[in-house]
């Protein structure tokens, strides 16, 4: 249960770092003319990571049985581990321009280095591995299918969707 717990209270900490990096770029591309897009959507992105780590707790908590990690979770951790070297080589390609939000600097053309090379995408690609490859580690199901299903539908319907038109508009 200690893995459990350190491994949360790290990815806390990580989340509310990413947060304040955010917040810094998000300043310095308003500073050069940037401007935000779907800010509406914004706090259900926040809920649902929010809902997460809660589902997360709550079902290795509440689990009837007492608390021992699945026999394959080395190799579910791994993926995860993975899925964070991902998501910092994508803070990495994109430096200050990274953010939580979508922010649009006008006149610059979509990052095309990195992970970017191969994916639009693929900071989205670590958040999805992550809300499977996470709670299945501990053996939480519930909370892999239901986030993960949840993630997909806010993605594919309203985030990418925005995302994708606001930085095609810039192109042209």
């Amino acid at each position: 249960m200690l893995f459990f717990w350190l491994t949360l209270t790290i990815l806390v900490l990580q989340r509310a770092c990413e947060l304040l990096f955010a917040a810094r770029n998000a300043r310095i591309i308003r500073s050069l003319g940037g401007y935000e897009v779907g800010a509406e959507h914004y706090r259900y992105l926040v809920t649902l990571h929010v809902l997460f780590i809660a589902s997360l707790i709550c079902e290795v908590q509440l689990s009837p049985a007492p608390f021992t990690l699945p026999s394959w979770w080395p190799m579910t951790f791994a993926v995860f581990l993975a899925a964070q070297l991902l998501r910092y080589w994508c803070m990495w390609s994109l430096g200050s321009r990274w953010n939580t939000r979508i922010l649009i600097l006008p006149d610059t053309p979509p990052v095309r280095r990195g992970p970017y090379r191969y994916l639009r995408h693929p900071n989205y690609l670590v958040v999805a591995i992550e809300l499977v490859s996470l709670p299945i580690s501990f053996g939480a199901y519930f909370t892999a299918l239901t986030f993960s299903l949840l993630n997909a539908w806010l993605l594919l319907r309203i985030r990418i969707p925005m995302e994708e038109k606001a930085v095609h508009r810039t192109e042209d």
